[in-house]
């Protein structure tokens, strides 16, 4: 039987496809993820909404789906935009004939919001027994869950709901400093380093985060609609770093009370964090202040959430020691060439294999350059039109990671260490000494048999690593957007 998890109709579609399959006459069935992708990728609009008939062909391949699990309950969701003032949008919110728009006729089951998150972490992880914490803007009202997951089940112990929302009161800020909410939130994240987060602090704290109520994190605000109009008098550039050097501030204070008050109350160290704001890498370190061992699924976010979905149905768990997921660009990954064009000219696209699945490039879709460049920070910020203080992540051999960077670090890229030499990788330390790193392990990927033919070759064992994209462009899926990007920006983008 075939299942298709959807996330989609609000920010960010995606779409997984599952094959469950009886293993002759015993009662437990397996459940593979076969693939797994946004809707952008396919349609090249960024975080794209909605589905696409290129998606969908491609999900074909595996057959047409038996059964489609959504990843929220349209009703209730309906039911909280009209409490805020949207409207009733029960005809938008209907999922049957949203679907039907896309020829997909299968019968359509639920799962809540917060339980896709929770699921899509738990059921992914090699914990029996975790603490899952999600955390992000708003799913039909929940905002804020803690669970329990042990054995198969996954049993709620918290939930604080809208308009309390951490995740809202990030992105308001996100929009106050002049960015784009609902995608640039990790622009603010590295902003920060460049603001002196005490300036603000306080002012952000009074103003914002409550002491009181019945949630547990109390929001002052209903910041919905943002909050463009919060202290007018901060306008200059540096204003703006120092307002998300404190918004980073706040936010930290938040995970670690949040994480602080799940670990009190839960007999398992082991922790599962989700939601959006697991993407903040800055701040996850303070996960290990409470619990020994933390898993973040490599898509945490709404994406995500399609792997959940149908997670959160059949209640089972499956392995996930990679994110690719998407696309297949069939063929040998080209090793020797991206050797050749890295030596030559410091940087050079690759396009090969199956496309990451999540917000991240972990090598299948990446610009990779030579780390040790003094210019090559600026050139790859030119190539992808980004903002000069933007920050560049490495991907680094596993076993040398521990000699380079001081910190807790993965292979997914979701915590920042600390570099022990910058001055030798300047294109990979950001203005705080940090870096988001990558580590690759004896996996057999492309990603790592480059980095040990670069190894070789320079001494070096690693290198700067970032999605093949410009600024609010999706990543790169298929070799027709391979060539086009080549085309356009000037490099060699290796298949």
């Amino acid at each position: 039987m075939i299942t298709w998890g959807i996330s989609a109709n609000s920010h960010d579609a995606s779409l997984a496809v599952f094959e469950f399959k009886r293993k002759g006459l015993l009662p437990d069935p397996s459940l593979t993820l076969k693939f797994a992708s946004h809707s952008e990728r396919f349609s090249g609009i960024k975080n794209d909404p909605h589905l696409n008939f290129k998606l969908i062909e491609y999900a074909q391949q595996w057959g047409e789906p038996d059964e489609v699990v959504w990843y929220e309950k349209p009703f209730r969701k309906t039911i909280r935009q009209f409490r805020a003032g949207q409207g009733w949008n029960y005809a938008e919110n209907n999922i049957k004939k949203y679907l039907q728009q896309y020829s997909i006729t299968a019968p359509v089951v639920c799962a809540s919001h917060h339980h896709s998150h929770a699921a899509a972490g738990y059921y992914t992880s090699n914990f029996k027994h975790a603490t899952v914490v999600c955390i992000d803007s708003i799913g039909e009202f929940e905002t804020l869950t803690i669970w329990e997951g042990k054995g198969s089940n996954l049993k709620k112990t918290y939930s604080q709901g809208y308009p309390h929302s951490v995740g809202l009161w990030y992105s308001a800020m996100t929009q106050r400093i002049g960015l784009k909410p609902n995608e640039d939130e990790y622009i603010l994240m590295g902003m920060a380093a460049y603001g002196d987060g005490t300036r603000l602090y306080q002012s952000i704290k009074d103003d914002f985060i409550g002491t009181s109520g019945y949630a547990m994190i109390s929001i002052k605000q209903n910041l919905h609609r943002g909050c463009k109009d919060w202290r007018p008098d901060l306008i200059t550039e540096q204003d703006m770093f120092d307002i998300a050097a404190a918004t980073q501030m706040v936010y930290e204070d938040i995970l670690r009370y949040t994480l602080k008050k799940a670990a009190h109350n839960s007999p398992s160290k082991n922790l599962v964090l989700m939601g959006g704001c697991a993407l903040n890498c800055s701040a996850n370190h303070i996960a290990y202040e409470y619990f020994d061992n933390v898993w973040i699924m490599p898509n945490p976010g709404d994406a995500g959430s399609s792997v959940g979905a149908v997670l959160a149905k059949y209640k089972k768990h499956i392995t996930l020691n990679n994110a690719y997921l998407g696309y297949d660009i069939e063929g040998d990954y080209p090793v020797d060439e991206l050797i050749k064009e890295l030596k030559s000219t410091g940087i050079a696209g690759v396009a090969s294999g199956r496309a990451e699945f999540g917000p991240r490039a972990f090598g299948n879709r990446s610009l990779l350059a030579d780390p040790r460049g003094s210019d090559i920070k600026r050139r790859v910020n030119d190539i992808k039109q980004r903002q000069q203080f933007r920050p560049f992540a490495p991907v680094v051999l596993d076993e040398y990671a521990d000699g380079i960077f001081k910190g807790h670090h993965n292979n997914f890229m979701q915590y920042t260490s600390a570099c022990t030499s910058p001055s030798l990788y300047p294109a990979i330390t950001h203005v705080d000494g940090t870096s988001r790193v990558q580590t690759v392990p004896k996996d057999g990927s492309g990603i790592r048999k480059l980095l040990e033919a670069w190894y070789k070759e320079t001494g070096c064992p690693m290198l700067l690593n970032t999605s093949l994209n410009i600024k609010g462009k999706p990543m790169v899926n298929d070799l027709t957007d391979a060539q086009e990007f080549a085309i356009m920006y000037n490099i060699n983008v290796c298949s």
